[in-house]
């Protein structure tokens, strides 16, 4: 959709005013002429100035360790704006970039300068910035944004290897996840948001070994020594990213068993960074009130432990947050309307639009607990945010041209 503007020049080479618009791939000046007696006459010819230029997309970035639900998230993200997420037609069947009609998702492990064998010989995992291309990275994120085509490189998770680039045109929404969307301060400040997935050492621990034990036949042994070689560069390069996020979803282990080490019920935690543009954070019952609440066991049918939620200022790396909270899981999802009916701030379409999402991906990870709940309210507030970002663009130089 091309978003113009339209007004009387006195000269063909008056400066012209430059709007947004989604249509061109650069900036575009058109003269029309009339002959009607209305307006500034040059040469018997009232002359208009039409100015177009690209507009820029709305850049995401998403940080989280490996196998801590980023793809899940993104398929969360991609079903609120509609269409399937799939990678690129036509391309290499090994690519790690997803694109709907709206969003186009990259892997920043494509930006890795050292390929498996690299970093092996070098003695760096890919957590180690040594081992990523962070002034690429920042180029091609800065190129989408300002609505240029890139051909971003390739790492192959199966080979191990750098393959050939791909061409990657600008979307309306581009979503940047791995490891470090935010660890590189120029990549940062070209985020329009930013989420951070913390899952707690106890609940990865217990995932994993449920996953590596399960599945692949790995000994308790392995996967500890596994976490344990991975954790010092994860402390150094990868956590410190949540205190940039302007939303963090927190997974920790529940309070509602004691001392539970399974880490199949959960506690989730949404901490909402506030002040952030076009972003109000979610809330319970009262805004900035301290709230505690058990729902009703006849409105929401839920089995041992039980769901508890929680609402509350609080403070996060010296920034003022709010914080939603769910510790349990449910039992039926259809109720799920009952506990949406008591949270506000949701940017949600129509009443019952969190259930129904929640309800269309019921075979997703975490569907039945807060971390689906709470990737889905992310993923709905991130439509509300992209929709006044672009109302805004559109607003301002629809007001600079009446000056």
């Amino acid at each position: 959709m091309a978003i113009c503007s339209a007004h009387t020049t006195t000269s063909l080479q008056s400066p012209c005013t430059t709007v947004s618009n989604t249509g061109f791939r650069q900036k575009q000046v058109i003269f029309f002429t009339s002959n009607r007696r209305s307006g500034r006459r040059h040469g018997g010819a009232r002359t208009f100035q039409v100015s177009c230029s690209v507009q820029k997309p709305v850049v995401i970035g998403l940080a989280a360790d490996s196998g801590c639900g980023k793809s899940t998230f993104m398929r969360r993200l991609t079903s609120v704006f509609g269409g399937a997420a799939e990678p690129p037609k036509g391309g290499n069947p090994d690519s790690n970039t997803l694109i709907s009609d709206t969003t186009t998702v990259i892997c920043l492990d494509d930006y890795h300068s050292l390929d498996r064998t690299g970093r092996k010989e070098k003695g760096v995992t890919a957590l180690d910035p040594r081992a990523n291309n962070f002034d690429l990275m920042y180029e091609q994120v800065k190129a989408i944004k300002e609505g240029q085509t890139i051909e971003k490189p390739i790492y192959n998770h199966v080979t191990g290897l750098l393959d050939p680039p791909e061409v990657i045109a600008p979307p309306k929404i581009f979503v940047i996840e791995g490891l470090h969307p935010m660890f590189d301060e120029r990549v940062r400040d070209l985020l329009d948001f930013s989420i951070y997935l913390d899952i707690s050492d106890e609940v990865k621990f217990a995932w994993k070994i449920q996953r590596d034990m399960a599945e692949r036949g790995h000994s308790l042994e392995s996967i500890q020594a596994s976490i344990e070689a991975r954790k010092p560069d994860f402390d150094a390069f990868i956590d410190p990213q949540k205190q940039y996020a302007d939303a963090v979803i927190e997974v920790l282990p529940t309070q509602l068993i004691p001392d539970d080490n399974e880490g199949k019920v959960l506690r989730v935690k949404l901490i909402m960074k506030e002040g952030v543009k076009h972003f109000n954070p979610v809330y319970l019952f009262d805004e900035g009130s301290s709230i505690s609440w058990v729902p009703c066991g006849r409105k929401l049918t839920c089995s041992y432990p039980g769901i508890k939620f929680a609402y509350g200022p609080d403070t996060y790396y010296g920034h003022e947050v709010s914080v939603v909270e769910m510790d349990g899981q449910f039992d039926r999802l259809d109720e799920l309307i009952y506990v949406e009916s008591h949270l506000s701030n949701l940017s949600t379409k129509f009443y019952g639009e969190v259930t129904q999402q929640m309800l269309k991906h019921a075979d997703f990870p975490g569907s039945n607990n807060g971390t689906g709940l709470f990737q889905t309210i992310v993923g709905l507030k991130i439509r509300d945010l992209y929709e006044q970002i672009i109302a805004e663009r559109a607003g301002a130089p629809a007001e600079a041209a009446k000056v």
